[in-house]
């Protein structure tokens, strides 16, 4: 059985990003250490920091869930 809907989380959140300049090609890389595998790029700073931003969203954004049918689902605030 699939969750009924998923949910979307609009708690701010906030977390560092390693920015670096390529000076062979000019371009920009962005990685979110606490975000394993999190990652982009921008052949600018502020595109760079764009697209880091959609790729944590996307890293965040919740999936649809398998729940076995003797199963419940539930979720839990922290913070």
């Amino acid at each position: 059985m699939r969750s009924p809907s998923v949910p979307q989380y609009t708690v701010g959140m906030t977390f560092r990003v390693v920015l670096e300049h390529d000076s062979e090609t000019g371009d920009y890389s962005a990685v979110c250490p606490e975000l394993p595998g999190c990652a982009s790029a921008g052949e600018t700073e502020e595109e760079a920091r764009a697209n880091i931003r959609e790729a944590i969203e996307l890293y965040l954004a919740p999936g649809e869930i398998d729940v076995p049918e003797n199963a419940k689902l539930f979720e839990v605030t922290v913070g």
